[in-house]
This record gives structure tokens, C-alpha cells and sequence, in this order.
């Protein structure tokens, strides 16, 4: 069982930094976004995920990037299996890559979108192609256009890129160092188990990792199922240089449990 991390309520959490941490700002909205930047850079991590353009100006004034932006690369019910989106989605995230770079936004997301009765072959071929049209701007600027896994199970009903070989496949296919996949580890947890092998074994294919407590999406602590330092160690050793960002959902105060997470994420 993982019991939560000792920390002090203030100061610089971040020790080791061996694994570069970041937080999605959407579990903590509740928080001005200020004061949230505040915090987060006295923790000592370097970024905040999930962040729309308005606000990476805001996080750069506390010395913090976006280390995963929104460039209106779809949605996750409307993504890149149905050919009649990459007009949009290629063109959204076209203008957005020079707006990433003057900020230092690394990463920017889109999504594999929902079935709606399609088979995984003709969704692979439909996403392979939209991503092979972005991948010559994305490796021009220097930007990762990064496509989630998420379950189908729980959160996400219809979701077609639920599983790791069906977004390691279309990776593969692309054959881009720009184009990769965020990895949510509470999605994929849910969907597929197997984390650190499934990790070892599709390293090449993956940019971004997302957190969260399985069940629930809650704290990394003792009323979940997963083994966070072992993970985040696994991760260390594959040679990972990207982002492992926090995604769960507090159900106590949350910058404590951010900082639990983030100390026992610290290996």
C-alpha cells in the first residue's frame, strides 16, 4: 500500500528531479490561477499542463511553462479517426505551433476520437494520415503533437484509442519524433493493467504521462491500486526526457495532496 509522502506545508518539494513533474490545472480550478502558479513553482515543479493559449503568458510570469497546451486539436469524442476533422484539427494545431515556440509550450494535444461503430483498421489508416499532414510542421518548429490513450471503460465510453498497440501502431506508422503519445496511466491502468512493461516495452512511442489514483482518479496514496515510485522509477530508466504531469482528483486539500504526489513521484 502507498501511504502519503511526508512533506512540509511550504517550500520546494522537489528534491532528486531526476523525473521532470508538471499538474493539469483542470483538478485544482477552484484555485486562482495565480496563487495556483504560485504554488506550484514554490513546490519546485517546472510546469502546469492542460493550459488554453490565454493562460501561458500567465504561468511564464512565474517563471513556469505549459508543458502541454490546447491548440484546438479536436476533442475526444471528434478526433482524428474521422477524415472529415483533419481539415480542422491539422489546420488548428498548424497556427499554433509558432505561438507554442515563442512560450516554450513542448507538447500540444489531440485526440483519436470516438468509434461510432469504425473498425480499429480504417481508424488507424484514418489517423495515420491525418498525423503524417502534421507531422512536417510539428518536427520544422520543434513542437510534439501528442494523441491521449484514455479508457472506454469508465470515463470515456466509445473512445477508440483505449488500448497502448492500437496508439502504438499508428505511431509507429507516422515514424515522426514529433508525433507521439501522452500516456495516461490511470486510463490504461483501467483499460489494460500491465503498466511498467506495457511502459518498457513502448517507450519509443511515448512523450507525456499523465497521474491518477486507480479507482477514482483521486490522491496517489494508500486507497489506490498503483505503485507510483516503481512506475515513475520504470520511467526514469527507460531514458524518458518529457513530462510526467499530475491528473488526479484531490478529496482533501488539494496543494497537500499535490505535493504528496509530487514528493512520492520524486524518485
Amino acid at each position: 500500500m502507498i501511504a502519503p509522502a511526508t512533506v512540509s506545508a511550504q517550500g520546494r518539494v522537489v528534491r532528486s528531479g531526476r523525473l521532470k513533474q508538471s499538474v493539469s490545472r483542470w483538478p485544482y480550478i477552484d484555485i486562482p490561477f495565480p496563487t495556483f502558479c504560485e504554488a506550484v513553482a514554490e513546490m519546485g515543479l517546472p510546469a502546469i499542463d492542460l493550459l488554453e493559449e490565454n493562460e501561458w503568458d500567465i504561468a511564464a510570469e512565474y517563471g513556469l511553462i505549459c508543458s502541454m497546451g490546447y491548440g484546438g486539436g479536436g476533442t475526444i469524442e471528434d478526433g482524428l479517426n474521422v477524415r472529415a476533422n483533419h481539415d480542422e484539427i491539422v489546420t488548428n494545431l498548424q497556427q499554433a505551433m509558432p505561438r507554442a515556440v515563442e512560450r516554450k509550450v513542448p507538447n500540444l494535444i489531440t485526440f483519436f476520437g470516438n468509434r461510432r461503430g469504425m473498425s480499429d483498421s480504417e481508424a488507424i489508416r484514418n489517423c495515420v494520415d491525418g498525423l503524417r499532414r502534421l507531422a512536417p510542421s510539428a518536427e520544422e518548429h520543434g513542437i510534439t503533437i501528442c494523441v491521449e490513450l484514455l479508457n472506454s471503460k469508465v470515463d470515456h465510453p466509445d473512445y477508440q484509442g483505449d488500448r497502448t498497440p492500437f496508439g502504438a501502431e499508428i505511431i509507429r506508422r507516422v515514424d515522426s519524433p514529433r508525433v507521439k503519445l501522452l500516456n495516461d496511466i490511470y486510463h490504461m491502468q483501467i483499460m489494460e493493467g500491465d503498466v511498467i512493461r506495457t511502459i518498457r516495452d513502448n517507450a519509443e512511442s511515448i512523450a507525456h504521462y499523465h497521474t491518477g489514483g486507480v479507482p477514482g482518479r483521486n490522491e496517489l496514496d494508500e486507497n489506490q491500486e498503483l505503485q507510483w515510485p516503481a512506475i515513475c522509477r520504470a520511467i526514469v530508466e527507460t531514458g524518458f526526457d518529457g513530462y510526467v504531469a499530475h491528473e488526479f482528483k484531490p478529496t482533501r486539500d488539494p496543494l497537500t495532496s499535490l505535493r504528496e504526489a509530487v514528493a512520492l513521484c520524486d524518485v
